[in-house]
Formats: C-alpha cells, structure tokens, sequence
C-alpha cells in the first residue's frame, strides 16, 4: 500500500502526463488522445513506481505514442520542449513508436497485435541469460481482435514467460465503436486464464491497485495479464467515453478547457 503522499504524487505526475499528451496532439494537430488519455495511470505507475534499469516497455498499441513520449519526457528521458516536435518531419517523436528515431523506444510498435509477440522474444532472452528483467507491455482492447496475440499468449504460457507483466487498456472502446459493437471479447479473464496466464483484473486509474496488481504478477510463476478498466479520455470530461476521440485533435477552445480541467 503506498501512502498517501506517494499517491498524491503519482497523481500529480499523471496530470502533467496528461496536459504533455494534448500539448503534442494539440501542436500536430493529430494523434490519439482516447487511448493515450485511458493508459496514462499505468504508464505512470511503471515509471515512476515500478521501472528498473533493464526492465522493457512494449507499448505494442502504437497510435497511443503520445503518452509514452509524455512519461519520458516527466521522467527526464528527452526535453519536455521537444514534444511540440511529435508527428511533424524529422521529429524523433514518430506517430508510432521507433526505435530507430528515439532510443528510448525499447520497441517500434504500431502494427497492431504485435507487441506481445516481441515481449516473448525480449523475455525468453532474458530467461536464456538468467536475466530477472521483467517486460511491461500495454495492449489495447481492440488490438486483441489480432489473432497474433492470442498465439503469443499461448507461447508465453507454454515457455513460463513469468517476467511478463502485460497490461490490458480496457476502455471498451475503438476507432469504430464500442468493443460490444465492433469485435465482442468478452469473458475476458476466463479466455485469457484459459491461455495459462495469470489474471487480476483491477480500476486502472487507482494507482493502489495498479501497483498491488504489479507486485503480485511478480510472484506469479506464469505471464500475468492485468485487465485494467479505464475510461477512454480520461482525464478531459468532453473527451471521456466518446468514440470520436479516438483519433481527433483539439482546436485551440478545447485544447484550453482541457488544460484547464487538468490543472
């Protein structure tokens, strides 16, 4: 249990993520502030709380780049006036993560379905080198219509991949719609329990649970697959739980009554 100092500033931390993911969206004026909005907690929690030296990020839903590049910014990773930079040209804040640009992109991610397949690859090396690292990877609930991921989770199961901490954005909400709508997932714990992962399902915005939920899948001796009910937008009350802020940037009105609700 962390205190209520401890909490207080993660978040204050996850705000400044937060207002960072529209300042980006805002200047490109494109980008994905839903998805990114909804995982800004979890972010928060795995690096400023969780995080060691050579544990791995996959942010395997990669339209989400906005917050990845806004927790490196809050964590001193790259320099916050860089963000203005993100999706222009030439810019190392790609509109998906790479690696090649930044290198403090552990993986290029975008494709979506992919980022668990790379974890297992980054894991099973580690497990090879007797390595206790451990692999963070975000999914988006949409993504896991990919049928890549339900083949990576079942190669995770079958080589014990423990140091595997996969984090599900559960927003419940895509591009098009609803997950009810577009690609029904549901009874996502027991499909996923199924598979042979571990499974805790949790409020992905109280940072107590978040943090309980990663020191448990620390203990567990199969991957852990944390579902994490968010709410898409969060954070900016026009933008929560509307479908066509998916993949919309803020005119100048809104990104102001953003920041300002955020501040």
């Amino acid at each position: 249990m962390l205190s209520e100092q401890r909490i207080n500033e993660l978040k204050q931390t996850a705000k400044e993520i937060r207002k960072d993911i529209l300042l980006q969206i805002y200047e490109a004026q494109s980008g994905h502030p839903g998805g990114a909005l909804s995982c800004a907690d979890i972010m928060t929690a795995i690096y400023f709380e969780e995080k060691k030296n050579d544990d791995r990020v996959v942010l395997s839903k990669g339209h989400a780049s906005a917050v990845l590049y806004a927790a490196l910014a809050e964590h001193g990773d790259i320099p916050k006036e860089e963000l203005k930079t993100f999706r222009k040209y030439g810019s190392r804040l790609q509109g998906h993560p790479s690696s090649h640009s930044l290198d403090k992109v552990d993986v290029s991610s975008g494709s979506l379905g992919q980022g668990l397949s790379i974890a297992n690859g980054i894991a099973m090396a580690n497990k090879l080198n007797k390595k206790d690292d451990y692999v963070y990877v975000i999914l988006g609930d949409g993504e896991i219509a990919e049928g890549q991921v339900w083949e990576a989770a079942m190669s995770s199961a079958h080589y014990k991949l423990n140091h595997i901490i996969a984090f599900l954005d559960y927003n419940k909400m895509q591009i098009d719609g609803t997950n009810d709508e577009v690609m029904k997932s549901k009874p996502l714990d027991k499909k996923i329990k199924v598979f042979g992962w571990n499974v805790q399902e949790i409020d992905g915005h109280d940072f107590n649970q978040i943090i309980d939920a990663i020191e448990n899948a620390k203990k567990s001796k199969k991957p852990n697959m944390i579902i994490a009910n968010t709410i898409k937008g969060k954070g900016v009350s026009f933008m929560e739980n509307q479908v066509g802020w998916h993949g919309k940037a803020p005119n100048e009105e809104q990104y102001n009554l953003a920041v300002k609700e955020l501040s």
